[in-house]
C-alpha cells in the first residue's frame, strides 16, 4: 500500500518545513530546475518556506507531504488563482520527490492529489511548468497534460545554465 499523502494544515506547517526544506533543497542538489541556484541548502530552502506561510495560513496556497522512512518523501503544492476573473484555475507548483525515493511512484500520485483537490475546489484549468526534456515533463504528459508551449532560456538550472521551459495545462471536470 503506497504511503499516505497528507495535506499540511496551517496549524502543523512551521514543524513540517525542515522536512518541506530537506527535499527542496535535494532537488537542488540534484539539479532540479525550481527556481533556485547552487550553492543551496536546507538552511536556505527553509527560509523559503517559511515565506510561503502566509499563503498557506490565508488558504491560498496549499501543501501536500507524503512521509518515507526518512522523513518527508515528497510535496506538492496547489497555488489557488485569487483574482475574480480566475477562480476557475489554479497552479501546481513544488512538485518534489528526494531522491532517495524517486521510481516509486510518489510524483504520480502527489500530481493527482493535487488535481483532485483542485476540482474538489472547483477549480477546471490548471497550469504549471517544468524544465523541457527533464523527468518531470515526461510524468506531467504521461498524466494527460497538454504541453502549450516552450520558452527558449526561460530559467536557469542550479548550476545557471539557461534551460527551455515548457508550459503544461490540464482541464478538470468540476
Amino acid at each position: 500500500m503506497p504511503p499516505a499523502i497528507v495535506r499540511i494544515s496551517p496549524d502543523v506547517y512551521c514543524q513540517h518545513v525542515p522536512g518541506l526544506a530537506e527535499v527542496l533543497a535535494d532537488a537542488v542538489a540534484h539539479g532540479a530546475s525550481v527556481g533556485f541556484r547552487a550553492p543551496f541548502g536546507p538552511a536556505d530552502a527553509a527560509a523559503w518556506w517559511h515565506t510561503r506561510e502566509a499563503a498557506v495560513r490565508d488558504g491560498s496556497l496549499h501543501v501536500w507531504a507524503v512521509h518515507g522512512p526518512g522523513g518527508i518523501a515528497g510535496t506538492v503544492s496547489l497555488a489557488l488563482e485569487p483574482k475574480p476573473n480566475g477562480r476557475h484555475r489554479a497552479e501546481v507548483l513544488k512538485l518534489m520527490v528526494h531522491s532517495r525515493e524517486r521510481g516509486r511512484g510518489l510524483g504520480r500520485a502527489l500530481l493527482s492529489t493535487a488535481e483532485e483537490a483542485a476540482a474538489a475546489a472547483g477549480r477546471t484549468l490548471l497550469l504549471l511548468d517544468t524544465a523541457t526534456g527533464s523527468p518531470a515533463e515526461r510524468l506531467y504528459e504521461t498524466a494527460g497534460w497538454t504541453r502549450y508551449g516552450i520558452v527558449p532560456e526561460y530559467a536557469t538550472d542550479p548550476g545557471g545554465t539557461l534551460e527551455d521551459c515548457s508550459f503544461f495545462r490540464k482541464r478538470l471536470e468540476a
